[in-house]
C-alpha cells in the first residue's frame, strides 16, 4: 500500500510537471528563435540600406569591407548581390560565388521582387541549422541590391538545450521532494495498517499479545483498530470458552456414559433371555455414543489448537500401526499387508499419522469380508521435471464392496454414513482424517480400488526432498559396490499374518 500511495503521488506530480514544463519549453524555444530571427532581419535591413547607399553613390568597392565588418561583428556570413542577382561580395570565401548569378535561388528571387525572406535551412558544411535573412535594398521602390545574412543556430540550440536540461533537473528535484514527502505520508498512513496486520497474525496464532493502537493514524483507521480490538477480544473469549468446554466435557461426559454402560450390564443376570438382544443393542448404542463423544471432542481440540507440522518417519509409523492392528484383523480373519517403496520422512502434525492410519484401518476392517487383505502401501511419485515437489503417498486399500462416486464425495462429511451401512461407526472417522491431513499440509482422497474395494490415498509433503534426491543420486553411484544379497537391496514388501503376534 505504501508503494501504491507513493506511485499515485509521483504519477500526479509527473503529469503536472509535464503539463507545465513541456509547453513552457516549446514556447521558450519558439520565442528565442523568433527573437533571434527578428534581430537578424533587422541587422540585414540596416546593412541593405547601407549597401544601397554605397551603390547609389558609385562606391561599390566599399561593399566587401562593409560586409566583412558586419560579419565579424555578428558572427554571420553576408552575401550582397546587385539588382540582377549577381553576387557582388561574399564573406564566405570558400563558396566562391562572387560574380555568379544566384537570382534563381528562392530567397534571392523573393527579395528581387521587393519582399523579405526569412527562414531556416540545413548547412551541409557545418551539419547544423542556419537562419537566413534576405532583404532587398530599395530606392524609390526599385531594388538596387539584395543582402543575405546567414547565422548559425548552434548557439541558440545550445541555449534551448540547456533550458530543457534545467527544466528536467528541476522536475527531478520536485519529484524527489514529492517522493520523500509522499513516502513519509504513506508510512504514517500505513503504520496503523501494519499494526493491524501484525495483530491479525497474532490472533491467527491463537493469542493477541499486542493489540493495535487506537490513538494513531487517520480517524477511519482509529475506528477500525478499535473495532478490531473489540472483535479480537470477543473472539479470544469465545475461543477460551470453547477450549475450556472441550477439555472439561471429556471428563464430564465420560463418567455418566461409563456409569450407564455398567448399569445396563448389571441388568444382564436379571433379564429373561428374550430381552437379552435388546440389552445388547442398548449397550452397543451406549458404546457408539461414547465413541461419538470422543470423536467430537477430538475434532474440537483439533480445530481450536494452533499446531505446527513436524518431521515424522512415515515408514516407521506404518509398520508400527500395521503390527498393532494385526490382532484386531485376525479376529475377523483379515490379513494386513505392508508394501511399496520407502517414503521416508514427511511433514505431519504430531500424533496425526497414527490417528489417520487408525481411522482408515478401522473403516477398512469394517468393510472387509473374512479371508480378504488390507494393503498399506507407501510411494513417492516421480518429480515433475523439477517444477513441482512430489508428494509422499500412503494407500490404504481394502477388498470390500467399495463406494459409489456420490458416496466418496460425501464420505468426509461429519456424521455421514452409507445408506447400506450396518456397522456401529460414528461417521466422524473420515472427517477427522481429512482435517488431520490438511493440518499437516496434505490432502486425502477416496478412489475405487482396481480390483474392487476402496483405496484411501493420503498425500503428505516429504521432508528435505532436495537432500533426499541428492542422497539417492549418491547411492546410485555406489550401488555397484554393494553385494546383491544384502538386505538393503531386497524389495520392501512384507506380509503380516492375520494371527496375533
Amino acid at each position: 500500500m505504501t508503494r501504491r500511495i507513493l506511485l499515485s503521488h509521483l504519477s500526479l506530480m509527473l503529469l503536472v510537471l509535464i503539463a507545465l514544463e513541456v509547453p513552457f519549453g516549446f514556447i521558450y524555444a519558439r520565442s528565442e528563435l523568433t527573437r533571434f530571427s527578428n534581430t537578424a532581419e533587422l541587422g540585414a535591413v540596416t546593412l541593405a540600406v547601407v549597401c544601397e547607399d554605397k551603390l547609389e553613390h558609385g562606391r561599390a568597392s566599399d561593399l566587401p569591407e562593409i560586409a566583412r565588418t558586419y560579419a565579424q561583428r555578428t558572427g554571420s556570413s553576408v552575401v550582397v548581390t546587385d539588382h540582377n542577382g549577381t553576387v557582388l561580395t561574399d564573406t564566405d570565401t570558400d563558396t566562391g560565388t562572387v560574380g555568379r548569378n544566384i537570382s534563381s535561388e528562392p530567397d534571392i528571387a523573393t527579395a528581387l521582387r521587393n519582399r523579405t525572406a526569412t527562414g531556416t535551412r540545413d548547412d551541409p558544411v557545418s551539419d547544423s541549422d542556419i537562419l537566413f535573412a534576405t532583404v532587398p535594398g530599395t530606392s524609390d521602390n526599385t531594388v538596387s541590391c539584395v543582402v543575405r545574412t546567414l547565422s548559425s543556430l548552434a548557439s541558440l540550440n545550445q541555449k534551448v538545450h540547456a533550458t530543457w536540461v534545467a527544466l528536467a533537473v528541476t522536475g527531478l528535484g520536485v519529484l524527489a521532494a514529492v517522493a520523500l514527502i509522499g513516502f513519509a505520508l504513506a508510512r504514517s498512513i500505513t503504520r496503523p495498517l501494519r499494526a493491524l496486520e501484525r495483530a491479525t497474525a497474532q490472533l491467527a496464532d491463537g493469542r493477541l499479545t499486542n493489540p493495535p493502537a487506537t490513538d494513531r493514524g487517520p480517524p477511519e483507521l482509529r475506528r477500525l483498530a478499535a473495532s478490531f480490538t473489540s472483535t479480537a477480544t470477543r473472539l479470544q473469549h469465545l475461543l477460551h470458552s470453547q477450549r475450556a468446554f472441550a477439555s472439561e466435557a471429556s471428563h464430564q461426559l465420560k463418567t455418566p456414559l461409563t456409569a450407564l454402560r455398567l448399569r445396563l450390564e448389571n441388568f444382564e443376570p436379571h433379564l429373561t433371555p428374550c430381552a437379552q438382544h435388546s440389552l445388547n443393542e442398548a449397550i452397543g448404542e451406549v458404546g457408539r455414543l461414547s465413541r461419538m463423544v470422543q470423536g467430537l471432542l477430538a475434532l474440537a481440540r483439533l480445530e481450536n489448537s494452533a499446531i505446527t507440522p513436524e518431521v515424522i518417519d512415515l515408514d516407521t509409523v506404518v509398520a508400527d500401526r500395521a503390527a498393532i492392528w494385526t490382532a484386531f484383523a485376525g479376529e475377523q480373519r483379515v490379513d494386513i499387508t505392508v508394501a511399496g517403496t520407502k517414503a521416508g520422512q514427511v511433514w505431519a502434525v504430531p500424533g496425526a499419522l497414527e490417528q489417520i492410519i487408525d481411522n482408515l484401518l478401522s473403516n477398512a476392517l469394517r468393510a472387509s469380508p473374512p479371508g480378504t487383505t488390507i494393503t498399506l502401501a507407501t510411494a513417492t511419485p516421480p518429480t515433475d521435471g523439477g517444477r513441482k515437489q512430489p508428494m509422499a503417498e500412503l494407500h490404504v486399500t481394502d477388498e470390500g464392496p467399495g463406494m459409489t462416486e456420490t458416496d466418496r464425495q460425501r464420505a468426509f462429511d461429519r456424521f455421514w454414513r452409507a445408506a447400506d451401512a450396518h456397522h456401529d461407526g460414528t461417521g466422524l472417522g473420515l472427517s477427522m482424517v481429512q482435517r488431520l491431513t490438511r493440518a499437516s499440509g496434505g490432502e486425502v482422497t477416496l478412489n475405487a480400488a482396481p480390483h474392487g474395494g476402496l483405496d484411501a490415498v493420503v498425500q503428505l509433503r516429504p521432508a528435505q526432498a532436495a537432500r533426499a534426491r541428492s542422497n539417492a543420486a549418491a547411492l546410485q553411484k555406489i550401488a555397484p559396490l554393494r553385494s546383491p544379497n544384502t538386505a538393503s537391496n531386497r524389495p520392501r514388501s512384507e506380509r503380516i499374518s492375520g494371527r496375533p503376534r
